[in-house]
């Protein structure tokens, strides 16, 4: 079985596959001050619940861009899963995809995931928006290069960021978008600028990158708001919420 794992600022994704189906898939919050044997007893559980062995993995796959993950999870497979990882960077999958970046090494690994991920199911010009901790925007051309993209802000970050500078406004959750676009009390105006606004700035990107783009792509989400603010948004055409997973059981089969 293979283990993928991907590290983000705020959440790691883990998932098992077997051959080529997920058999399961875990979303826990990122820690960065663990260690190898922490982590250990966090993925046997994980694992356990799963009905499936840590003796039962026989490759893993990393992406990660926080860089305190790296010697915890190198640690860990290695101590534990008596496994050498494959992490991911520009250099190591740049004969899967060109990257055209003018520094390819800036380019997180999620990102370049993704758009393997991604080109590799559709084979087409593609636009990728992924709603993590930054919502990022990723282009790739109808010729399988990554092209670039676009940074802001993710939701959490706006709202923590509001809820932290203006001291009258509350902490809202985001579970859920508001009915009407005209919130008629704080709470529902806050929530109707996060999510409507996001997804009218999804269309607003979408839109301008297509403007600079010689074909037309098709539009993906991913990420864990996904779902909430594609259903929002005129511009996505597909949700892919495996996606990250995907590009690393790709590019194990690639690679490994």
């Amino acid at each position: 079985m293979l283990l993928v794992i991907d590290v983000g600022n705020t959440n790691t994704v883990l998932g098992v596959y077997h051959n080529d189906e997920l058999k399961m898939d875990w979303r826990i919050r990122t820690i960065r001050d663990t260690t190898a044997d922490e982590f250990n007893v966090l993925a046997n559980a994980l694992l356990s619940d799963g009905g499936i062995s840590a003796s039962d993995i026989s490759d893993t796959v990393i992406s990660s861009v926080v860089p305190s993950a790296v010697p915890i999870l190198n640690a860990f497979c290695e101590r534990y899963l008596n496994l050498t990882p494959v992490w991911i960077n520009p250099e190591s999958v740049k004969k899967l995809m060109p990257i055209l970046y003018d520094n390819p090494a800036e380019v997180g690994a999620d990102r370049i995931v993704n758009a393997i991920a991604a080109y590799s199911k559709y084979r087409c010009a593609l636009i990728i928006v992924d709603f993590g901790t930054a919502t990022t925007f990723d282009v790739i051309s109808s010729q399988g290069e990554y092209l670039g993209g676009a940074i802001v802000p993710g939701i959490m970050i706006s709202a923590e960021a509001l809820f932290q500078r203006a001291s009258r406004l509350p902490r809202v959750e985001i579970f859920k978008a508001p009915e009407r676009v005209i919130g008629t009390h704080t709470l529902d105006s806050i929530k109707s600028g996060l999510i409507h606004g996001n997804a009218a700035m999804i269309d607003g990107m979408v839109l301008r990158i297509k403007k600079e783009m010689d074909s037309i792509p098709k539009v993906l989400a991913t990420g864990g708001l996904a779902p909430l603010i594609s259903g929002l948004a005129e511009a996505v055409d597909q949700v892919e919420p495996d996606l990250t997973l995907d590009g690393l059981r790709i590019i194990s089969n690639a690679l490994v």
